[in-house]
């Protein structure tokens, strides 16, 4: 926990007051400053605040999709996005992304699911995607993003673009990341949940950036009528916490980068592994997590019982001691053996062991990092020797 954070919270706890829906005006300030410093300048009566990027998207498919609209996602995408959705009785379709990225569908199968939907009796009228992924770990290149951005509007979808992970590049200096709000203004709302890279997990907080036109002020207007129906404050101690978080002090912005170097690290040791054991994954680029296939191994998984997703699911809980929620959870096909691995338990099972691991010049070489590691790589050499095993008996042809 950064120690200026909770000083922060503390401050505040004592308070009798509560948040009005949608955010008091120095959060509102505070999260305009965010934004402007990232090249998305806004006014605070185009921002809205909730406990967390779940109560904003619900608000805002609500807002946006009236009954019988359906909502697009990107196959796989965040295992929130959909259910949400469907709480309110829309239909969600998966459109596949392109191989190098996740998060943004690919242009050609968009036009196509619209096209399909739309001949089906369907009405598409709102996008939700991520340039900065969850599950995948990937960032969507410029030049993808905007096929796919002009493609969505000019079917007339909204976009809802998810930017929590916005943060995190590994490689800040190496990897391009720009906003569909950049791009298309007018037809975009940024949804950003502060626990991404600013606060703990624990602390619900999310903000929400509306297109600067009219038909984003009456969008505004429409999610704050549904927060409130909803009761959906924040909490004023955490709205304390994000209100310092989003200006950016120096001890916010240097635990921040030491976070994201730290998670770098473990994500490109966890994808040596998983790959060296003959599974596929792209090289995770930001978050706290990669996304691993493992259809190369599935004979030797079929040996041990695993037919899809939700057995290796199981199988990769008990033998690393950590979640392992399969893709099916990701929006993906059941049958397909893809699964999300956390970086965050490989640093250590107590806050003593995660701390040092944070400090440390040289964290993949801690015992605690490096024996979580070590479980990780015997877990999915296991597969890849079974796979060996069966190329060597296999019968002359």
């Amino acid at each position: 926990m950064l120690p200026e954070l909770s000083a922060v919270l503390a401050a505040a706890a004592g308070r009798a007051d509560t948040q009005p829906v949608g955010g008091a005006p120095a959060l509102l300030e505070a999260a305009c400053g965010y934004w402007t410093r990232r090249g998305l300048p806004c006014v605070p009566d185009r921002i809205a605040a909730g406990p967390g990027a779940p109560a904003l998207l619900l608000a805002i498919t609500a807002a946006l999709a009236g009954e019988g609209a359906d909502i697009l996602v990107p196959r796989p995408c965040a295992a929130w996005w959909a259910p949400y959705a469907r709480l309110l009785g829309r239909s969600v379709f998966h459109v596949p992304t392109p191989a190098e990225s996740g998060g943004v569908p690919d242009p050609y199968a968009l036009l196509e699911t619209v096209r399909r939907v739309r001949a089906e009796g369907g009405d598409p009228r709102l996008l939700v995607l991520s340039v900065a992924d969850d599950p995948t770990a990937t960032v969507a290149p410029p030049e993808l993003l905007h096929e796919t951005v002009e493609a969505a509007t000019a079917e007339g979808l909204h976009l809802v673009s998810d930017e929590t992970w916005r943060d995190t590049l590994h490689a800040p200096h190496e990897t391009v990341l720009l906003s569909p709000a950049e791009m298309w203004p007018d037809e975009v709302t940024v949804v950003t949940d502060l626990a991404g890279a600013l606060l703990p997990a624990g602390w619900p907080a999310a903000v929400a950036r509306f297109p600067a036109t009219p038909a984003g002020r009456r969008l505004h207007a429409r999610v704050l009528d549904v927060l409130t129906a909803l009761g959906a404050r924040l909490a004023v101690p955490v709205a304390a916490a994000a209100c310092y978080a989003l200006d950016e002090p120096p001890p916010v912005t240097e635990r921040r980068e030491a976070t994201v170097r730290l998670h770098a690290r473990v994500a490109a040791a966890a994808h040596s592994a998983v790959v060296a054991a003959g599974a596929l994954a792209r090289p995770p680029q930001a978050g706290r997590h990669l996304y691993a296939d493992l259809a190369p191994l599935r004979e030797p998984l079929a040996a041990r019982g695993v037919g899809d997703a939700q057995d290796l699911e199981d199988l990769l809980t008990a033998r690393l001691g950590m979640p392992a929620p399969g893709g099916h959870r990701f929006g993906d096909d059941l049958g397909a053996l893809r699964v999300r691995l956390a970086t965050g338990p490989l640093l250590g099972g107590t806050d003593e062991e995660r701390t040092e691991s944070l400090a440390s010049p040289a964290p993949l070489e801690l015992p605690h990092v490096r024996d979580a590691l070590v479980s990780l790589m015997s877990a999915m050499s296991a597969f890849d020797d079974l796979r060996d095993d069966a190329q060597r008996w296999e019968p002359p042809r």
